[in-house]
């Protein structure tokens, strides 16, 4: 029975169970397992997935009684503490200038506090690449095209 040759399968039966994949048969599609021709992922190669499924969960359970979803005026409440907060910290961050100015302007845009103009400007000056310096600047400008225009 093993290792004759009077089967048609007697090719695959010879190999190593490592490099056979056994069709299963015809079954009705089950996400749970592999695709025909499929088998479960490899430990020796990483990059390739594994096919476990994840348990489903249910998303028509109720919140908890004590769940209270954050409102828009929660959070643009703690960004301002925030904002609070890491204006004075700015200068402890080891930054180079472009990190700088970048949080600088993130600074300014969140707050419009046009008093950080002065300090991206000069951020924008210390940045020693042409191009990136040069795009500071016209970032710049355009700060204070935002805080000079008139209302209409």
């Amino acid at each position: 029975m093993f290792g004759q040759n009077n089967n048609q399968d007697s090719e695959a039966q010879e190999q190593p169970i490592n490099d056979v994949v056994l069709s299963p048969p015809q079954q009705d599609f089950n996400p749970a397992l592999p695709n025909p021709g499929t088998t479960f992922g490899d430990r020796s190669d990483p990059s390739q997935p594994s096919s476990v499924p994840l348990p489903a969960q249910d998303v028509s359970a109720p919140a908890p009684a004590d769940y209270n979803p954050a409102t828009a005026d929660d959070l643009l409440s703690i960004k301002q503490q925030a904002l609070t907060e890491l204006s004075p910290l700015i200068s402890h961050l080891e930054q180079s200038p472009e990190e700088k100015f970048r949080t600088t302007m993130m600074m300014i845009q969140a707050s419009d506090n046009r008093d950080l103009v002065k300090d991206a400007y000069a951020a924008a000056q210390a940045i020693p690449d042409e191009k990136a310096k040069a795009q500071a600047l016209l970032d710049i400008v355009n700060e204070i095209n935002y805080f000079t225009q008139q209302p209409a």
